[in-house]
């Protein structure tokens, strides 16, 4: 029933008609001056949007179940060799372990610049509050000599 009445909507022009307007006729026209094909893009939209969509969507699902049913290779499972299943083996656990000494090297330096960025801030805050305190208590000072 969806086909009778897509078929009959095409037919009879509703589906293109809310497209026919003066902005996407000026649009058209000036794609085609500028660069002909934006223009012939424009016409297409125009006349067939609705059934461009759906076949984008058709083929959206389509493709996507297809590529969710193919098999992915792996990595991991043997190639019959046992020397280079060995081998390879070996060469996966030497650089696991590698990535695991990089990866403690690197908590290690956040945390050594962590501590450095909060000396830093230790240290601008206690020369801020020495000059606060120092200027506090200069008008501290000029106030009780206004006030005597």
């Amino acid at each position: 029933m969806s086909q009778t009445a897509t078929f009959s909507n095409r037919k009879s022009g509703r589906s293109s008609n809310r497209r026919w307007t003066p902005l996407n006729i000026l649009l058209m026209v000036i794609g085609f001056v500028l660069f002909w094909p934006l223009g012939l893009g424009m016409l297409a939209w125009i006349l067939w949007g609705d059934e461009i969509s759906r076949m984008a969507d058709e083929c959206k699902s389509r493709f996507g179940s297809m590529s969710q049913s193919m098999p992915r290779p792996s990595y991991t499972s043997a190639t019959g060799n046992m020397a280079f299943d060995e081998y390879r083996a070996r060469e996966l656990e030497r650089i696991e372990e590698e990535r695991r000494k990089v990866e403690a090297m690197r908590t290690e330096f956040e945390d050594f610049l962590r501590d450095v960025r909060r000396a830093k801030d230790q240290e601008e805050f206690e020369k801020f509050m020495a000059a606060f305190e120092k200027q506090a208590g200069k008008s501290d000072k000029s106030n009780k000599k206004k006030g005597q």
